[in-house]
Parts: C-alpha cells; structure tokens; sequence
C-alpha cells in the first residue's frame, strides 16, 4: 500500500514486534528525592509500624490511589494419604512437613489414582508437595518407574530439583536435562536418572528427536509434571500443548501412559485449560488450604513533573521503574527483603541501578546488596545471584518476570510490581512472593505511563475483585501447527489415527499441504517425512524468530548476553544503549545472518528508543457486522513493519534527536478486530456524529488506536506487546476510516479474538481511560504509546473521546453489548479447536 504517517491516508501504527527496551520506562533519573523521605508520601504513616507490621494510615492522596488490607486465611490440615510409603513421609517430615494441607492431598491422591489433573492454587500453596507424593511414591513402589518434570525456565526447574535432592528418598536419582547439562553427563541421565528435569526447549530438540536413546527412559514413564502450566498462553502455549501430545505420543509407542500431572497459579476455569494443553482430560483441585499472612497491597501513580515535557510537549510522568527504584531502596534501608518485578531487561537494570545510586546516599555498605536479575544472563551468573538470593545476601532485587516463574524464595517482606505485567495471574502471582512464610507482607503496583496501568490504579476492583483470566492458545492455529506436524512425523511416522489427537480435520488438511509442499511422503502405513535434517532445529517453540542474537563486547570479544531476533531490530539495532549487568554498551554494529551484535562500553547521557513504519493488508475477513455508519470485523491481515529510526531521549524523558535506520522489512501474516466509522458519521454535527473537521480525524483514530491497544490486555490474556496496530482515515481495503488492532504473532494468538468477542466493554474502558486522565492533550497514559513507529504523531486526545462516543453510541444502539456473552463464548470456543 506504500502509506505513511504523512501521508493523505494518514496511516499510523503501532507495532507489536518492538521491544521496550531503550524507552523511559525503567529509567532511574526523573526522581530527585533521596530515599530518606520513605517511600509512602501520600499518606501520614509509613506502611509499616516497626518492620513491616501495620496498616497504612492517613488520607488517600498523593501517588498512592487505594489501599486494600487482604486479611489473614489459617491452615487446613489433613493426614497423610495411606498410600504414600513410609519412607515418603519420613522424608516430608525431616523436611518440616509434619502433615500436608488438605489440597495437596487431594491432588496427590488424584494422580495416584490415573487421573491426569491440575492443581490451581495460589503462590506458596505447596504445589510441589502436590505432585511429588504421587511420583516419589511410584518411584519407591517401583524401581524401574520413571517420571519427567518440565517448567519454563531453567531456574525453576534447578530450584525444583534442589528440593529434591535434599528429601534425600532412596534411589529416585533425580537429574537435570537441560541445556546448561554437559555433554558428559547426558548420556547418564538417559541410561540412569528416574526423575529428569527439563524444559519444553529441551523435550522439542532433544528428547523427542532422539527418544529412540531415550527408549529405556520412556517404556517406564509413569508421570509428566508440568509446572507453571499459566505461563504457556499466546503462541507459546499453543507450541507447547503440541508439543505434549507428540510427547503423549512418543510414549504411548513404547507402551507408556502417563499421567499429566500440571500445577499452576490460580487461573479461570483450570480443567479446561489443562485439558487443551495437554490433550487429555484433566480434573481441577483449587480450593487452596494454605495460609496465607494478611497483605496490604498498594495502587500507586506516579505523579507528572510539572517542570518536564516529553515527546510531542506531553506531559511527563515519574517512571515505574524509578519510582520502584526508590521504594526498593527505602525499604532495603529498613532492612526488608524486598524484590521488584519490573517489565524488561533493559528496566530491571536501570531499577537495580536506581535503587543503588539511592542507597549510596544513605548508607553506601547497602549498594552491593541490591542486583538485577533477568532472562539473558550466562548460566554462571544465573547461578551465582540465585546463591545469593538464597541465602539473603541479596536484600532488593529487580527482576523480569525471569523470577516469577524461577527460584523459589522465601522470606520476602515485600514485592514491588513496577508495571502491570499483563495478567491479572501474573500479577498475583508476583505478588505471592511477597510473606511466603506466613507473615505480613507488603505488595505495591505502581502504574507505568500506559493507559491500562492508569486505567488499574484508579478502578482498584478491577485488580482486587475481578475473576483471573482464562489461558488463550489455539493449537490449531496452522502456523503453528504444521511444523509440529512435520516434527512428529519425523519422529514416528504419521497415521490417521494420531491425527484426531492434533485437531483431527484441522490437522489433516495440514497434513495434506505438507505433502504438497514435498515435506512429507504419503504410504499405505502412514506419512514419512522426507528429509534427513531433523525439522525441530528449524522450529523455535518460543516464537522469538530463529536463534538468539549474540551481544559480543568489540574489544575483548566476551558475550554479554543474547537477544532474540525480533526484538533486536529494536533493542540491539546500531546506536542502541544496550545494559548488562549495570554496565552501559553502545551498538556498533547488528549483523541479522550472523547472529551478532558488536556492543562498546560507554555510559551516554541519553537513552534510546526504536521508531517503525507500520502498514497492514486484510487478506480475509472471518466475521463481519454493520450498525448504521459502523462496520466490525475479525480476519486474517497481513502487517508490514520496519525499524526505520531511533529517539535519543535524556532521562527526563526530553528528546534529543532522531537518527535513520536501514533494517529490513517484516511481514507477519495474523489475526485482527477492526471497526470502521462512515465519514457521515465522524464529520457529520447531526446528533450521534463525532463532529470532527477533516484535518482532525487521522489524530482521533490514532489516539484512538493506541488506547485500546493498552486496555485489550484487561479482556484477552496478553501484553501490549503481545498485539499491535493501524489506524487510517481511509484504508484501501475497507474503503472507510479503519482502526485495526493485530495479534503479533504469525497466525495469530486468540487475543483479536478475544477483543472483537468483548468489544463493548473494551472500547468503552477505553474511552473511560482516556477521559480520566488529567493531561490536557494526551500522554503516555492515555494515548501516547512507547513503541509507535510514527513518533507518537498526530494524536487527537478529544477527537478520540468524539470517535469513541460515536461507535459506542451505535454499537449499543444495536444492542451489541448484550450478545457479548454469546460471543465471548465463541471465542472461547474458537481458541479450543
């Protein structure tokens, strides 16, 4: 289509293949306060009477918007189950566990029984406990059983088998497989572990490609675990449910079955969403008898800098990530144990940087007890602040949500969760780390410059009181669903039969494409695969676009750390400010072939953040209704998207300048929910017109786009940078003003789905987010977004509120709010193929 911000057309986007890094977010500057002042201005008390005890005190005012005192739950005990052997339970009871809660024992038992379950309670609800009686049990009834543990991340899965080893049961020989294994031990652990521990990476590449190595392993398996089972959503859910039923299907051929065993943070409606991740059918235990410490949990708003303008003159807001960096700081000062979940890499450094550059002005000895720690470090440095978080030499920690799925600590005081990190689930997941040990504990959500961050703080029941949401994954999506096939053909051969477990017709009529593409072999028997080379190497389950990018040091040629290839182009493009480990870097040099970025040490005053041009196609439409001068549609587009720049911004959030770029062009092919709105109706000044003069209605749309954008994430279970989008004031293939709000992964992810079936509710959040916020002419928490492409230009605040009136009016005029739950229905159904 070839359109431009500047353009007749007006096209603007917001992608959502960029990155976070490199924008304010996060940064450390923009608070000139020292970590004396406390970090609870607003109200007449600190938070805490002595160490951490007592309710806030005082008027609401200031950053904090709500307070909520979440009170004390007591135990429920139970006796240990018959079952369970008595060397089991000497070791749970030389542990500490003198007898289980009354949840574990009736998941426990379930699994005991055959029965593939999941266990949904909440953080530090002993979910552990809930599948190791069943496997240790099988294990010491029978010696030749076998079970396998998979988690996201490596370091869960380390602290897992860490616990384990230290029960000390006879004969279990416990073993990590994972990519962190030498080479030496691998073959060890497929001859001689019982209990293996590894990750989905590790089961694609190397196990199942290789099971006929595994064979002793797999005739023996008696159970798989899956832990964190609510962090596999979006496309990388829908890779790993099929990745279980090639697993399911592995081990049925050398004459296994075994039990699905999944334990997750609580979600909406777990049966279901264990059943479509696994294949099989799952039951529920969710009635959580653990205890639980009273919590104070805070809503906090930074405030605007008065004196600060950022891009555009928009007004400034006080960071997350500074203002979490200052109340980690005073409350390591106050000797708690503190740890901050902030959104990026890039945020968890300059956090970790803040609250230290905090602290040398009240007590320097404290600084080295402050680190970062996120997903891309190497392995040893992993280790070496998990050691540290152990053992409490670490007081404050900033970290991505690489610590909200990985180590399990204890002990924490408090949890300062900078951002909303996309999820209602996730959010109380992070905050569970907060009083683990029974006690009371402190957990504050301080809002980022976003509309759906804004949107929380000030409706505190849509954080306190609404219902966690449901996993969204769409096995059947063929994106992802034909290299899967492929993978298991290689493996086994394909029959008709295994394919109803895959989708059944969804799945063949993949199947009869990869013959066609020459990928596969028909035969009376079944479908071959064709090739020599292994397709799980060409299959990447994470969805970041191939291998990682390598960030090498220019003079001594030492590897910081790794990128994924998507999100280089916008965190490791030359002339980024990259960060590792607190130290600052600047990118010389980003080769996409090779897979490596030349970083240089330098500390620039400035930060960077990525520009794109956004352009979009619609390749088919699925759902299609029209309300008067209001069409709403779901389909398949094609979006075109190009890093074509750079802001160098001071901390403060003032821009510098913008610097061109030369990357290649994108195209992702995915799912999208648009409306369109008839000229009549935004210029007309009749009664239900938006009444907006030409000129205005490219800024309308635009802001208009950015702010449903940031609030699709309280109705679909995604990030803002799981989805992106377009506006245009006449798009080609609609003909009329279009604003499109895209999936940002190939084939899509549900989350369109999931917005189109709850478009009342979600454009009028929108609308209400907008109108609340007190800027005048729009900002960052309304509708400016981090990673617009076309610099945050033009944005109408009120023209917005006019296009949004519009369509609303005419939506419920039509009585659309109230198939809502039909629809809603349908999309849950569409994501369950």
């Amino acid at each position: 289509m070839g359109l431009s911000a500047g353009s007749p057309a007006g096209l603007s986007g917001d992608s959502s293949t960029g990155s976070p890094a490199g924008s304010s977010e996060g940064s450390p500057a923009g608070s000139s306060r020292g970590s004396s002042e406390g970090p609870f201005e607003g109200s007449s008390e600190g938070p805490f009477e002595g160490p951490f005890e007592g309710p806030f005190e005082g008027p609401f005012e200031g950053p904090l918007t709500h307070r909520a005192e979440l009170p004390e739950r007591p135990a429920r005990f139970t006796e240990w189950p018959s079952w369970v052997p008595e060397e089991v339970v000497s070791a749970f009871r030389s542990s500490g566990v003198r007898q289980p809660w009354s949840h574990q024992a009736e998941a426990a038992t379930l699994a005991w029984s055959g029965q593939h379950m999941v266990i949904s309670t909440g953080t530090a609800s002993g979910k552990s406990l809930a599948y190791q009686l069943p496997v240790l049990s099988t294990l010491a009834s029978s010696r030749e059983a076998t079970a396998l543990y998979l988690s996201p991340t490596k370091a869960l899965a380390a602290d897992q088998l860490r616990g384990l080893r230290e029960l000390d049961v006879p004969d279990v020989r416990p073993a990590a497989y994972d990519g962190d294994t030498p080479t030496g031990e691998r073959d060890w652990v497929r001859s001689h572990a019982r209990w293996v521990f590894s990750n989905p990476d590790m089961l694609h590449r190397s196990v199942l490609p290789g099971h006929q190595r595994w064979s002793h392993f797999f005739r023996r398996l008696c159970y798989v675990v899956v832990d964190e089972c609510h962090s596999y959503r979006g496309v990388f859910g829908s890779h790993v449910a099929l990745l279980l039923r090639r697993l399911h299907r592995v081990a049925r051929r050398y004459g296994a079955s075994p039990v699905f065993v999944l334990a997750s943070a609580t979600v909406a409606d777990p049966a279901s969403s264990a059943t479509l991740l696994t294949g099989v059918d799952c039951v529920a235990v969710a009635d959580d008898a653990s205890p639980r410490g009273a919590r104070t949990v805070a809503l906090w708003e930074p405030p605007l800098i008065p004196e600060l303008t950022g891009e555009n003159e928009a007004p400034v807001r006080r960071s997350a990530g500074a203002e979490a960096a200052r109340i980690m700081a005073d409350l390591v000062v106050e000797g708690a144990r503190t740890l901050a979940f902030v959104r990026s890499r890039r945020g968890a450094e300059l956090t970790a940087l803040g609250a230290r550059r905090h602290l040398s002005e009240a007590d320097p000895s404290l600084g080295s007890r402050v680190a970062a720690y996120r997903a891309g470090f190497l392995p040893e440095e992993r280790r070496e602040l998990e050691e540290k978080l152990d053992s409490g030499a670490l007081l404050g920690v900033a970290s991505t949500n690489a610590l909200e799925l990985g180590v399990d600590i204890t002990g924490l005081d408090a949890v300062v969760v900078a951002g909303y990190p996309g999820t209602l689930a996730s959010f109380w997941q992070q905050a569970g780390r907060a009083g683990r040990a029974g006690s009371g504990a402190l957990v504050v959500f301080v809002a980022r410059d976003d509309p759906l961050d804004t949107y929380l703080v000030h409706h505190p029941e849509a954080v306190l009181d609404r219902p966690i949401e449901a996993t969204v994954l769409d096995p059947s999506n063929p994106y992802v669903l034909a290299p899967h096939l492929a993978c298991a053909a290689a493996e086994l051969p394909l029959t008709s039969r295994c394919l109803a477990a895959f989708g059944g017709p969804a799945a063949r009529e993949v199947v009869d494409g990869l013959v066609e593409d020459g990928m596969l072999r028909r035969r009376k028997s079944g479908w071959y695969w064709t090739s020599k080379d292994r397709p799980q190497y060409e299959v990447d389950i994470r969805g970041s676009g191939g291998d990682q990018i390598m960030v090498v040091e220019t003079d001594s040629g030492r590897m910081l750390g790794t990128v994924d290839p998507i999100a280089a182009h916008a965190q490791v493009h030359p002339g980024a400010v990259y960060l590792h480990q607190g130290v600052s870097y600047v990118v010389d040099s980003l080769s996409l072939d090779e897979g490596l970025a030349m970083v240089h040490a330098e500390d620039p005053e400035w930060n960077t953040s990525p520009r794109e041009v956004v352009d979009i196609e619609v390749l088919g439409t699925a759902r299609s209704e029209s309300f008067g001068g209001i069409g709403t549609c779901l389909g398949e587009v094609a979006v075109s998207s190009q890093v074509v720049g750079y802001l160098r911004r001071l901390p403060s959030g003032e821009v510098l300048d913008q610097i061109p770029l030369d990357l290649p062009e994108r195209r992702l092919t995915t799912r999208a929910v648009w409306y369109t709105v008839s000229e009549e109706l935004l210029c007309g000044s009749a009664p239900g017109g938006a009444g907006l003069e030409p000129a205005r209605i490219p800024g309308a749309l635009h802001a208009a786009e950015h702010a449903a954008i940031g609030l699709l994430p309280l109705f679909a279970t995604c990030d803002r940078w799981d989805i992106g989008g377009v506006s245009t004031a006449l798009h080609a293939d609609t003909g009329e003003a279009t604003v499109f709000v895209h999936d940002g992964h190939p084939g899509g992810a549900g989350f369109a789905d999931r917005g189109f079936a709850a478009l009342v509710p979600w454009l009028a959040a929108t609308r209400e987010a907008i109108v609340s916020c007190e800027c005048p002419a729009g900002c960052p928490s309304c509708v400016q977004s981090p990673k617009c492409g076309n610099g945050n230009e033009p944005l109408d605040k009120a023209g917005a509120v006019a296009v949004l009136d519009t369509v609303l009016r005419e939506l419920r005029e039509h009585g659309v709010g109230a198939q809502h739950d039909r629809l809603h229905d349908q999309a849950s159904a569409a994501t369950k193929r």
